[in-house]
């Protein structure tokens, strides 16, 4: 029985040392997969972390936009405005720039510096998105974003 008790004991001593373990070690990295998890979810969340080159691109499509309304003729082709915007793009190492909210909200702010309103706006927002409802949406908030 001695012998026996002498087993039990040091048996349970291990489990309790591999409970111990696993119990700090699962705690570690809980703690670890929180903090990694809680600094992406801050990243991701704050406008500010887009700030920089995407606020330069997106002020330079804005510009680019404001010249090309003032300076076009009425019943002007898109293709030279879009040419124009993926130029701006290609510049700055944005890919995707058709598909990018930033282009969008830039052609908005361009379309409200150049103090277009109306149905002229309204035509503008239509084609430059392709009648792209997302797109038209992204314009409507650059526009309504420019003061």
């Amino acid at each position: 029985m001695r012998l026996c008790s002498g087993f039990l004991k040091k048996s349970l001593y291990y489990c309790v040392l591999l409970g111990l373990s696993i119990s700090i070690n699962g705690c570690s990295f809980s703690y670890s997969s929180k903090s990694i998890s809680d600094s992406t979810s801050s990243i991701v969340s704050s406008p500010s972390s887009i700030s920089g080159k995407s606020k330069k691109y997106q002020n330079e499509v804005a510009d680019y936009t404001m010249a090309y309304v003032k300076s076009s003729q009425p019943g002007a082709g898109y293709d030279t405005f879009l040419k124009g915007i993926s130029e701006i793009a290609a510049k700055e190492g944005v890919t995707n720039w058709d598909q990018d909210s930033l282009t969008y909200r830039g052609i908005g702010k361009g379309l409200k510096k150049a103090n277009i309103e109306g149905v002229a706006y309204e035509t503008y927002k239509k084609n430059f998105a392709g009648g792209d409802s997302k797109k038209m949406d992204d314009i409507q908030s650059g526009y309504e974003a420019e003061e």
